[in-house]
């Protein structure tokens, strides 16, 4: 398998690595809310910020370009 035929850059996928992370320490933090029903701050708030964070990072990750050699 040639380098080419990847549809992206090694930095591509480390930043996707990233966004997955970032997404993951969101629903972490939504789950961690001691209110009931994650009806806290960290449940209505924190949680979902940083989850849609994650995902615009994923976005900036897939269309952020390779550098060419």
């Amino acid at each position: 398998m040639n380098k080419d035929s990847f549809p992206f850059s090694p930095r591509n996928y480390k930043l996707m690595l990233i966004g997955i992370g970032i997404i993951v320490l969101g629903f972490i933090i939504i789950g961690l809310d001691s209110e009931p029903h994650g009806f806290g701050f960290m449940g209505l708030t924190l949680g979902p910020i940083i989850t849609l964070t994650g995902f615009i990072f994923e976005f900036y990750a897939i269309f952020s370009k390779s550098e060419n050699k």
